[in-house]
C-alpha cells in the first residue's frame, strides 16, 4: 500500500483521483447535469486509466516476459475497451465505432507524432528498432482492409445485405483475434530477438502483485462506473459543446482512454527510449485494430441491444488507412527527427477540424 500512496503523491496526473468520488456523487444528486457529468467523467477516467496501466504493468513484471507481454498487450486498452462496452450495452453504436477508428488514428498520428516531436526537441536525430514499427504497421494495414470489406459489401445491391455484412463482420472478427494472437506469438516467442530494445538504466521497481492485482480489480469497477455516467451524458453534452457524435468518439474519448499511455511514450521520447514510444503507440493502434474492435463486434451479441457489425462510414475507414499508410513509410527508417512528429500531429489536426465542423447528427447510421 505504501507503493500506491507514493506513486499517488509523486504522479500529479493522479491528483485528479479526487474528481472520482465527485463524479459518482453529482450523479446521485443531479443525474440531469448532463455537461458537469461530462466534464467531470472525462477528468476522473484520465487518472484511473493511470492507475490501470500502472497496476497492469506491475502485475506483468511479476509474470515472465511472454506472460507479461500478453497481460500489457490484453490489458493496455482496458479503460477503452469498458467505455466502448459501456456504449455498446447503451445501444450507442456511432459511439463505439468512432471510438474504434478515433483510438487507432489517436495512437498511430497523436501519440506517435508527439513522442517523435518531443523527442526530437532534446535530441538531433533518434533511432529505434524499425522491427517493431514494421509488425505494427503490417497489422494495421490488414486491419484496415478488413475494416473495408463489410463497407463494399454493404455497397452492393444484394438481397439480405444487412445479414450478409453482419455475418461477414463476425467472420472478419474472428479472423483479427486469430491474427492478433499469432502476432504475439511471433513477437514474443518465435522471433523475439528481433524486437529486443536496448536496456537504458535501470527499471522502476514495480507494486508489490497484492497491490497490484487489487489496484486493478478496483479501479477496474472504478473505470466501469464512470464510464456508465459518460456515456449517459456524452450525448447531451456534446449538443451542448456543438460536437458532433462522431467528433467525441473519435478525438475526446480516444485521447482521455489514452491519456496515460501518452504520459508513458512521452516521458520515454524525452529520455531517448524511442523504442518504447514506438512500441506504445503502434502497439496500442493495431491491438484496438486486431483485438479491442472484432472483440466488441463479439460481445455485440451478448451485452448489446443488437449485433454490431464492422461497416464504417467512409470518412473513419479513410481516416484509418492514410494513418496505418504513413506509419509503415515513417517506422521503415528506424530514425526520427522532430519535423516528422510535426508532420503526423498536423494530419491528426486536419482529422479533428473535419470531424468537429460535420454538425451532429450528419455521420451514417451505426
Amino acid at each position: 500500500m505504501q507503493s500506491l500512496l507514493k506513486e499517488i503523491r509523486h504522479n500529479p496526473l493522479l491528483w485528479l483521483l479526487v474528481v472520482v468520488p465527485i463524479v459518482l456523487v453529482v450523479e446521485k444528486v443531479a443525474p440531469e447535469a448532463h455537461t458537469v457529468l461530462f466534464v467531470l467523467a472525462v477528468l476522473a477516467i484520465v487518472p484511473l486509466a493511470a492507475l490501470l496501466s500502472h497496476a497492469t504493468e506491475a502485475v506483468a513484471a511479476k509474470t515472465g516476459d511472454a506472460v507479461g507481454g500478453l497481460l500489457n498487450a490484453t490489458l493496455g486498452n482496458l479503460t477503452e475497451l469498458i467505455i466502448a462496452v459501456t456504449a455498446l450495452h447503451a445501444g450507442q453504436y456511432m459511439l463505439v465505432k468512432a471510438s474504434i477508428a478515433g483510438a487507432i488514428v489517436t495512437n498511430t498520428l497523436f501519440m506517435l507524432g508527439a513522442s517523435f516531436l518531443l523527442g526530437g526537441l532534446y535530441y538531433h536525430v533518434q533511432e529505434y528498432n524499425r522491427a517493431g514499427g514494421r509488425l505494427y504497421s503490417a497489422l494495421l494495414l490488414m486491419a484496415t482492409v478488413a475494416l473495408l470489406a463489410p463497407s463494399a459489401v454493404a455497397d452492393l445491391d444484394l438481397t439480405h445485405g444487412e445479414l450478409l455484412t453482419q455475418n461477414l463482420s463476425t467472420g472478419l472478427a474472428v479472423l483479427l483475434i486469430i491474427a492478433y494472437g499469432l502476432g504475439l506469438v511471433f513477437s514474443l516467442h518465435t522471433h523475439k530477438e528481433f524486437f529486443a530494445s536496448e536496456e537504458h538504466g535501470k527499471a522502476e521497481a514495480p507494486w508489490p502483485i497484492g497491490v497490484a492485482v487489487s489496484t486493478l480489480l478496483v479501479v477496474t469497477v472504478l473505470v466501469a462506473l464512470v464510464s456508465e455516467i459518460f456515456v449517459e451524458s456524452v450525448q447531451k453534452a456534446a449538443e451542448t459543446f456543438g460536437m458532433s457524435p462522431a467528433f467525441v468518439g473519435f478525438i475526446i474519448v480516444s485521447i482521455v482512454g489514452a491519456a496515460a499511455e501518452m504520459a508513458v511514450a512521452f516521458s520515454a521520447a524525452r529520455k531517448n527510449r524511442l523504442d518504447m514510444s514506438v512500441s506504445i503507440a503502434l502497439g496500442s493502434a493495431s491491438q484496438i485494430a486486431l483485438f479491442v474492435a472484432p472483440v466488441l463486434v463479439l460481445l455485440s451479441y451478448i451485452v448489446g441491444p443488437a449485433p454490431m457489425n464492422l461497416q464504417f462510414w467512409p470518412g473513419a475507414v479513410t481516416m484509418v488507412m492514410i494513418s496505418a499508410v504513413m506509419a509503415t513509410f515513417i517506422t521503415n527508417s528506424g530514425r526520427s527527427a522532430w519535423f516528422i512528429g510535426a508532420l503526423l500531429l498536423f494530419v491528426y489536426v486536419i482529422f479533428a477540424m473535419t470531424l468537429y465542423v460535420i454538425p451532429p447528427g450528419a455521420q451514417a447510421p451505426g
